[in-house]
């Protein structure tokens, strides 16, 4: 065996996490030859075939998956520490991407990130909106923040903070239907599905001692809280959503303000990988802090 060339191992990390020779060389910023050829090299040298190459993809050999799991865990831990000596030692620099949905985006995460943008002015910041968490590995995201009750128990996260979800109709809804009083007349009305949510119809209401589940139906389902606000205001039903994303809207009256509703969480979800970069977990401490300090 010649000797080794441990930069080839970081290419193949990211060949088997993004999917491609492609995402691979758009992750390191180079060619896809010079991804093709570290590979090619490095299945020459230990002998082994690494992937399996077809027209449309690439999948890991059982040799391939062997030194996969092998070398991942310690080049993380290694990428992790020489990142924690280097944090103290130099500003935060490079590009960090973040993705929320639209709405948290436009009223917390945004300002939020302008303030951090301005203790790091080395530091450049993407900011992607959307409601659904996307191949953060594929789109090169560091970090995402999503809302409410992850589904996915494979997701790499961690709780920021708490957002309290209320009841919300128009004033032409209301006009049209009546205002409920009770939870239990909430079943006469016209309810508009968030289909994210993992118990979209099914609703418990609270109040001091009393306590009362509430199966909604719904006609139109939507995935997108930008689209449920306009909804809302067109006076198509009545919905639930998180406090915060019903600021601003003076035609939107929110209902049964004595009861109260599950409290949803906010979470920072990672790449897949052990390794978060300074820039990453400088940001998350931030915007703790800041929720906290929210309103």
């Amino acid at each position: 065996m010649k000797e080794l060339d441990l930069n080839s191992l970081p290419l193949f990390l990211a060949v088997v996490e993004a999917g491609s020779f492609t995402a691979a060389a758009d992750r390191f910023g180079c060619t896809k030859t010079k991804v093709s050829l570290a590979i090619k090299a490095l299945e020459q040298n230990l002998g082994l075939a690494l992937f399996t190459r077809t027209t449309r993809q690439v999948t890991l050999t059982e040799a391939g998956q062997q030194l996969y799991q092998g070398c991942q865990p310690l080049l993380a831990r290694l990428g992790e520490t020489l990142g924690e000596a280097g944090a103290s030692a130099q500003a935060l620099s490079g590009t960090l991407r973040i993705t929320a949905p639209a709405d948290h985006m436009a009223l917390s995460l945004a300002p939020a990130a302008a303030a951090f943008a301005k203790r790091h002015p080395d530091l450049n910041l993407e900011l992607r909106s959307g409601d659904k968490v996307a191949d953060m590995v594929r789109e090169g995201i560091d970090l995402a923040i999503r809302m409410g009750w992850l589904k996915d128990s494979s997701l790499r996260a961690q709780k920021l903070g708490e957002f309290e979800q209320v009841l919300l109709a128009s004033k032409g809804y209301l006009k049209e239907m009546g205002e409920p009083r009770h939870p239990s007349e909430l079943g006469r009305h016209r309810w508009l599905e968030f289909s994210p949510l993992p118990s979209s119809l099914t609703w418990t209401f609270e109040k001091g001692d009393e306590k009362l589940q509430v199966q909604m139906h719904s006609r139109i389902k939507v995935d997108g809280t930008g689209a449920l606000r306009s909804l809302l205001l067109a006076g198509a039903g009545l919905s639930v959503m998180a406090r915060f994303g019903a600021q601003g809207e003076g035609e939107l009256v929110r209902l049964l303000p004595d009861w109260r509703l599950p409290s949803g969480g906010v979470y920072a979800v990672f790449p897949p990988g052990a390794f978060v970069p300074a820039k990453v977990r400088a940001f998350v401490d931030f915007y703790r802090d800041w929720l906290a300090k929210a309103p």
